[in-house]
């Protein structure tokens, strides 16, 4: 089978590897699509905890069960999506020590076939085409449990979503729309991102890029009682600054690196939550899938390239100039 093989940093091929033979219990699928994560961009460029080579990368998936060995074999011929979580654990509020992402080091979803435990597999929502099933799993997982568990967005909520225009940032958008936030504000680099995002279910956006940014929010807003970051860095302090009493921001990552001078006086005296959440437990899972089914949600798909035009993939998600998941198409 053709896979993306990481050789060593920086070196991605296309290769014909041997597919892995099928444990009990576990399932052959074969990849219609999978999307890309800022994640494997890390990883490529050597940026990354614990790196193994060689590696399949590739966290997100879609693709038709194939073969199974068991006894059940109801999910033959199904179209499924992959939950990535491996090794979660039994505490729903923390990952396990053992925690893994598919991809890395177990082989990932940039290939034409993988091969997984049973238990990782979804039936991929219906009203969903293979590139939007194969966008869903990683951010949409991240987001979800960002907004709805860490976050409890509620419907008096004012929730704002800052660097609109990624994955997880997107699906922030858009489960707090479906879950009834009261008010939506977003920020961006770009204007026409800030009007995509307003034909998304966001009810005002500013621009980062301008030095009265959070100035600019709070006149037109207020204040906010949830706000869901995954930028961290210099901002940081003026996201607290925006936040009302008694109210959360929830820390998905830290792309702009740590926080200088960190305003905990304004922390501990508004009685402020900063809440760190990664990934989400398989019943996490589970509840997005349920989520997006109900409110009939649809993930955003910037662009799809072939397999083999992978290099220009990974190109756009380094450059930034994406609006959504960037997708590979493995198979017809």
């Amino acid at each position: 089978m053709k896979a993306l093989v990481l050789r060593s940093a920086g070196q991605l091929s296309l290769e014909d590897v041997a597919p892995e033979p099928i444990p009990p219990g576990y399932a052959r699928v074969r990849l219609l699509a999978a999307a890309l994560n800022h994640r494997d961009v890390w990883i490529l460029d050597g940026k990354y905890a614990k790196i193994r080579y060689p590696s399949v990368l590739g966290s997100d998936g879609c693709g038709i069960v194939e073969e199974i060995n068991g006894p059940d074999r109801s999910l033959v011929g199904q179209r499924v999506i992959i939950n990535p979580n491996q090794h979660w654990g039994g505490d729903e509020r923390a990952q396990s020590a053992d925690y893994t992402i598919l991809g890395m080091p177990s082989p990932g979803t940039f290939a034409e076939f993988i091969t997984l435990p049973l238990d990782r597999l979804h039936p991929a929502p219906q009203h969903l085409s293979d590139e939007e099933a194969a966008a869903l799993p990683l951010a949409g997982l991240t987001a979800y449990r960002a907004v709805a568990v860490q976050g409890h967005v509620g419907s008096s909520d004012a929730v704002l979503i800052p660097g609109i225009g990624g994955g997880v940032a997107l699906f922030a958008l858009l489960f707090a729309r479906a879950l009834g936030a009261r008010t939506i504000a977003v920020t961006s680099g770009a204007a026409w991102k800030l009007e995509r995002a307003s034909a998304l279910g966001a009810d005002c956006g500013v621009l980062y890029t301008e030095p009265t940014w959070a100035d600019a929010l709070r006149r037109r807003v207020g204040g906010f009682d949830l706000i869901v970051d995954g930028s961290g860095g210099e901002p940081f302090n003026q996201l607290i600054g925006l936040t009302n009493p008694a109210g959360r921001i929830v820390l998905y990552g830290a792309t702009l690196g740590g926080v200088p001078m960190l305003d905990v006086h304004r922390i501990f005296w508004r009685q402020l939550r900063i809440i760190g959440t990664t990934m989400g437990s398989d019943r996490d899972f589970a509840a997005m899938l349920a989520a997006v089914e109900q409110h009939q949600i649809r993930p955003v798909v910037d662009s799809v390239f072939p397999l083999a035009q992978y290099a220009e993939a990974f190109d756009r998600m380094r450059r930034g100039e994406q609006f959504g998941k960037i997708v590979l198409r493995i198979s017809a």
